[in-house]
């Protein structure tokens, strides 16, 4: 019932910015929580930073992206977002942005951190960091 488009991946050098926009179709996720991975070649999908509306927004990230990374949403535009800054190369993956559409986790205020428990993932979109 839900669609999530990625954009706003590309190339940049160590130290530059991208937003990266998941844009929603579909049903609204007003009352989702949504979250952001990456995944980089042979490697397994990690967490990256999620959002959980409820009680004005909480948000959590993972330690490798705390003060660099900021997840925001739009929710006239049915979008979320995620701002990178001072953009390492160990950045580089691809980024997915994901839906957990159980109410439960969202009354509860929780944010959620494991792949498993999002239920709608878009196609992802590439970011590469050069050094």
């Amino acid at each position: 019932q839900v669609q999530l488009v990625e954009s706003g991946g590309g190339l940049v050098q160590a130290g530059g910015s991208l937003r990266l926009s998941c844009a929603a179709s579909g049903r609204t996720f007003s009352n989702y929580a949504m979250g952001w991975f990456r995944q980089a070649p042979g490697k397994e999908r990690e967490f990256v930073a999620a959002i959980n509306w409820r009680s004005g927004g909480s948000r959590y990230y993972a330690d490798s992206v705390k003060g660099r990374f900021t997840i925001s949403r739009d929710t006239a535009k049915n979008t979320v977002y995620l701002q990178m800054n001072s953009l390492k190369p160990e950045d580089t993956a691809v980024y997915y942005c994901a839906v957990d559409s159980s109410l439960s986790t969202f009354y509860s205020g929780r944010v959620p951190t494991g792949p498993t428990e999002y239920d709608y993932w878009g196609q992802g979109t590439q970011v590469t960091v050069s050094s």
